[in-house]
């Protein structure tokens, strides 16, 4: 199966948006998983719900929110634009956002859920032993999180190699910039005569969509063997 210059250039695209989009959510993610897992707080319902509204709102939604808050004349956009000469809307950086966005709420739930199953009387001893919460944070927390960590990273990933609507809105369809699979392959849909470069990249997609799922089951049983000692 031999692709063209414009099936790999949505190819290569779709990887690059995916891992930066990975890079994006891990840090928030992590710590935001931390925060609903390990504390308690007003409003905490209510940061759930916002956190968890791109699973369930249209994504086409979610990109009009990015394009009005991240365009050239959103209320961001604009101070972006002209304090930094940052521009996201119609950019492959805009996708990377719109990705990021609708990826977030599996990476902190998978991180919500590992560091809950976690018990508290380990991080507690390390307390009794002199380290400081940064320390018992990183050095028992992080670790003992990692399967969920991992998961939520594949999970991620996976989910930006689908996105398709909330980026169509916020960044559009323009080929080598923002077109990335799903894009590429709603444009074969709308052309006559395109039903072979079509196929390949649904073959494509649901490949990248199988290892991606696969590796999160093989990354997660590994990192809870090496917690378990075996």
């Amino acid at each position: 199966m031999e692709l063209t210059a414009e099936e790999w250039s949505a190819l290569s695209l779709s990887l690059k948006v995916s891992l930066w989009c990975v890079a994006a959510v891990i840090p928030p993610g992590v710590l935001l998983g931390w925060l609903l897992a390990r504390r308690q707080f007003r409003g905490k319902s209510v940061v759930e719900a916002i956190v968890h509204m791109p699973m369930v709102l249209p994504p086409v939604v979610t990109g009009y929110v990015l394009l009005l808050t991240f365009g050239r004349n959103g209320w961001l956009g604009q101070w972006l634009d002209a304090w930094f000469g940052i521009r996201l809307a119609f950019t492959w950086k805009g996708a990377v956002i719109a990705s990021a966005v609708m990826s977030f709420p599996l990476m902190v739930r998978a991180v919500r859920l590992s560091m809950s199953l976690i018990e508290s009387r380990l991080e507690q001893a390390a307390s009794t032993l002199g380290a400081s919460p940064l320390q018992v944070f990183f050095t028992v927390t992080l670790p003992l999180a990692a399967p969920g960590i991992v998961t939520g990273a594949i999970l991620s990933f996976a989910r930006s190699l689908g996105e398709f609507g909330a980026t169509i809105t916020f960044v559009g369809n323009i080929e080598n910039e923002t077109r990335t699979l799903p894009l590429a392959l709603y444009t074969y849909t709308q052309t006559p005569g395109t039903e072979e470069p079509a196929m390949r990249l649904v073959l494509i997609s649901m490949a990248a969509a199988f290892a991606a799922l696969i590796g999160s089951e093989v990354l997660t049983r590994r990192a809870e063997r090496r917690l378990s000692g075996e």
